[in-house]
């Protein structure tokens, strides 16, 4: 199934043929690669999933597999590796650091995530991981420097033999807002980080313009190592716009949207085939793209690989004692599930009111004593399932360890978070590829009930760094009701003030660009951290039992 260029031949090789030569042994080492092939392995949006489906050890295992063909064998990550599970909470992004030093990895490049542990501590991390971390579209225009940024290369020629190929980083524009917002500012509020995102125009030039100089210092072959994604809602920083908007690269290895791409061939400015990759998210594939020395590739993804490296799966047996105890203590009992997705595996919470997005909403309101909750559908990581709930359980939760804060709040800025909340939603979840309906910055109320009427397009304007600007007259969110002391809901009143509850990374940091409390009045600023507050919340309120209250979500967003 190889499609073909002027150059040389691009072609998609299915994982099940991978999955095939790995289980049943047909084939030996040398007949996987040949001895001048040149091997690239690429992780993407592991998030911490350290021993889950191939894990580290497999992968580590498989990459010793490849070395016994070919000595041309490479390994990358494309971002959000470092945070998003237990063990980056626990560590701070350390323990799965060690691990990606260990594996051996080569290139990294910075997902949105890889900034939620603050610039200098980024900086540590990327000193611990070892590999060379590349990113050429990454600015710092304040005074002094920016420490991490000195391990950032914008792209390197690696020879291997006779062939070069140049491996170029490109981080996602989003990652400002989907990050921590206040970490790319200075002590006054002024961003001094960005990601040539002003529009995709420029981003794609900056990107040609270091493919363009990989060219001029002799690079065979050109592959692109991003962190942007496919969804819709991402555009124009997509990795299929940037391959239509330039030429000259030869593959573009992907993350963030967490698609599962064993290869697409997508044509560049010059009409030529390039080939996309992404291996999804954890460590449920490998991917395998093969240079031939002859100069032609292929890439695929690998399903599964039964084998696994002792050293590696020692070291991180060792490194999960140190935290298992804790984690395992029991903090509570549920007797009903609290999940974020849908039985065909959607995440809801970004899109839908679910009933753990309830609970995690009621604990705020709860904790705090605010009038309203607010949290983001994208800071909750993990399930409740039912029966026993431990520390480990409510940390996979809320792995970000952000901080409640709570805010006085005009009832305009409540219906302008609401809007920008929802202006992805569509009438119905959509499980395709390129979910436009979900969005991290999708809010889980508690205090609140509203409808979404998907009908209305959006109107809401956000300036380059993707913050909110301002909403027009037609509105999507609508019968806005707040929740009484009484237990009574009420209108919402537009210049009325109410306090709300969420935490640092909405409320002071304008998080998935929802900005309008960032100069607001705080009532707590950074208390309590989000996993305590859960857990005080069930505690405390719910006498460590989640009872059947929570078994449906409870009908405060009604989406239309």
């Amino acid at each position: 199934m190889g499609v073909g260029t002027n150059k040389k031949k691009l072609s998609c090789l299915l994982a099940v043929i991978f999955a095939a030569v790995l289980l049943f042994g047909g084939c030996g080492a040398k007949d996987a690669a040949k001895a001048d092939d040149i091997v690239i392995l690429y992780t993407n949006d592991v998030h911490c999933a350290i021993d889950e489906d191939i894990g580290y050890a497999g992968l580590v295992a498989y990459r010793r597999w490849c070395e016994k063909s070919t000595p041309y064998v490479t390994l990358v990550d494309c971002g959000d590796a470092l945070q998003g599970d237990v063990i980056g909470t626990v560590s701070k992004g350390e323990y799965p650091a060690e691990l990606m030093k260990r594996a051996g990895y080569d290139f990294a490049v910075l997902g949105n995530h890889e900034f939620g542990y603050g610039m200098e501590r980024l900086d540590r991390l990327m000193e611990v991981c070892g590999a060379q971390y590349l990113g050429c579209n990454i600015r710092y225009t304040g005074t002094g420097s920016a420490a991490f940024l000195s391990r950032l290369l914008p792209y390197k020629v690696v020879s291997y033999g006779e062939v070069k190929v140049a491996f170029v980083g490109v981080s996602t524009p989003e990652s400002i807002v989907k990050s921590v917002p206040a970490y790319f500012c200075d002590e006054d509020g002024n961003y001094v980080y960005d990601f040539y995102g002003g529009s995709g125009e420029e981003l794609y030039r900056r990107v040609q313009e270091n493919v363009d100089a990989c060219l001029r210092e002799g690079a065979d072959h050109v592959v692109v190592l991003a962190h942007l994604g496919t969804d819709d809602a991402s555009s124009p920083f997509t990795s299929r716009e940037l391959i239509a908007n330039t030429r000259g690269i030869d593959a573009v290895l992907d993350g963030h949207s967490h698609s599962e791409i064993s290869c697409d061939v997508i044509k560049n400015a010059d009409g030529e085939n390039v080939l996309l990759s992404s291996t999804g998210t954890g460590l449920c594939n490998i991917g395998h793209l093969t240079i031939t020395a002859s100069g032609n590739i292929r890439a695929g993804l690998v399903e599964t690989y039964p084998e696994q490296d002792s050293e590696m799966a020692g070291y991180i047996a060792s490194m999960e004692e140190q935290f298992e105890a804790e984690l395992a203590r029991r903090v509570g009992v549920s007797e009903v599930a609290l999940t974020t997705v849908s039985d065909a595996g959607i995440r809801l919470v970004r899109s839908r009111e679910t009933n753990l997005g309830d609970f995690c909403a009621d604990a705020y309101r709860a904790v705090s004593g605010a009038d309203i909750a607010l949290v983001n559908g994208g800071g909750i990581r993990a399930d409740l399932p039912a029966g026993e709930i431990t520390y480990g359980d409510i940390l996979g939760v809320h792995p970000y360890g952000n901080s409640l804060c709570v805010v006085k709040a005009t009832g305009q800025e409540i219906l302008d978070a609401l809007e920008m909340a929802s202006r992805f939603c569509l009438s119905s979840p959509n499980d395709g590829e390129n979910a436009v309906g979900e969005c991290g910055g999708f809010l889980q109320v508690s205090g609140l009930k509203y409808v979404i009427d998907t009908s209305v397009d959006s109107t809401v304007e956000t300036d380059e760094q993707g913050n909110f600007l301002s909403c027009g007259d037609a509105r999507r969110v609508k019968e806005v009701m707040v929740l009484g002391a009484d237990g009574n809901y009420t209108p919402l009143l537009p210049d009325g003030v109410y306090t709300v509850a969420s935490h640092n990374y909405l409320i002071k940091e304008g998080g998935d660009g929802l900005n309008m409390f960032t100069d607001n009045a705080l009532t707590i600023d950074e208390g309590m951290l989000d996993y305590e507050i859960i857990m005080t919340y069930l505690a405390d309120d719910l006498n460590g039992t989640v009872g059947d209250e929570y078994a449906l979500p409870q009908g405060r967003i009604e989406v239309r």
